[in-house]
């Protein structure tokens, strides 16, 4: 997160694990090769987000695609924030040390109401007009997903697209699509955003415009990422995940999430213990759960 010259602050903060970078399985591209650069943007503490497997699906996903890198950012505590801002230090990525400003994406997760305030002072300390309609041209767009985005209003002057639904797909073709218009007017990439089944872009679709859902119907079969990145510290869920099944049967009317991650899909027993075996020596870490909304109703769970 921080440029070299400016790790002598790493000693007045907290936790400065949080910020130096350098994991095991983190992947670093070459920038010259590079044609399109993704900042994956978690707007909580680097404990919080690294126990967020949707990061590292995406992480995997998006690095997998030639010519594309995907790197990641995390809110800083208080007082990183301070030195940060009384140094003019920019919030940038953990793998290149680049400013969000640099990116030609920018991916916010939205995964609680609680968390909209950390993305515009992201966006802020990352060099980034807060207002989506006051954004320079050569500012990234700034797409946002998760189960907040579902209810895309209360954050659409800020955010350029939303992705409704899961995003496994999506974000492939929001890769390809940013890429084609890369040299093209920032309306022209908004435009091409919008064709994208799942994808709410606010300057382009009226707000009763019906979004489809976006959803990955060959659960099972789609690759699950093996080399998840180590942290560099204790995080709130510290080990493995393998998600197991997707959806819940049960339909509580006050769970969003039962409601928005339907239909059920499950991943059978052999090739949830592969991938446990295989994260397991990927990453050295001897602790596994088992992630789904409601995993004693997997099918086959005795």
């Amino acid at each position: 997160m921080l440029y070299d010259k400016n790790c002598r602050i790493l000693p007045f903060v907290q936790k400065p694990a949080r910020y130096i970078g350098v994991e095991t399985n983190s992947l670093i591209k070459e920038r010259n090769s590079i044609q399109l650069s993704v900042a994956l943007a978690f707007p909580d503490v680097y404990e919080v987000g690294m126990s967020h497997l949707g990061l590292q699906i995406l992480y995997s996903i998006i690095n997998s695609v030639d010519g594309v890198v995907a790197e990641r950012c995390y809110a800083p505590w208080g007082d990183m924030e301070q030195l940060m801002r009384r140094q003019g230090i920019m919030l940038l990525s953990r793998e290149s040390q680049t400013p969000l400003r640099d990116f030609d994406v920018v991916g916010f997760s939205l995964q609680y109401e609680l968390s909209y305030t950390n993305c515009l002072n992201m966006l802020e300390l990352g060099g980034i007009t807060i207002r989506a309609n006051e954004r320079r041209e050569e500012e990234p767009i700034i797409i946002a997903g998760g189960p907040c985005a579902y209810n895309p209003l209360p954050m659409a002057d800020f955010i350029g697209a939303f992705v409704v639904g899961e995003a496994e797909e999506a974000i492939i073709e929001i890769v390809h699509a940013v890429s084609r218009t890369k040299k093209l007017s920032r309306r022209k990439k908004l435009e091409a955003l919008a064709k994208i089944t799942g994808v709410y872009v606010p300057a382009e679709h009226q707000k009763t415009t019906r979004i489809t859902k976006r959803l990955l119907p060959d659960f099972a079969s789609h690759k699950f990422p093996l080399n998840h990145i180590v942290p560099s510290l204790r995080t709130v869920h510290d080990r493995v995940v393998v998600e197991i099944a997707r959806g819940c049967t049960r339909g509580c009317r006050f769970c969003q999430a039962g409601f928005v991650w339907r239909p059920v899909r499950e991943r059978s027993v052999s090739q949830s213990k592969k991938i446990a075996c295989e994260l397991l020596s990927a990453t050295g870490i001897d602790e596994l759960s088992l992630l789904s909304l409601s995993t004693g109703d997997h099918s086959q769970i005795d």
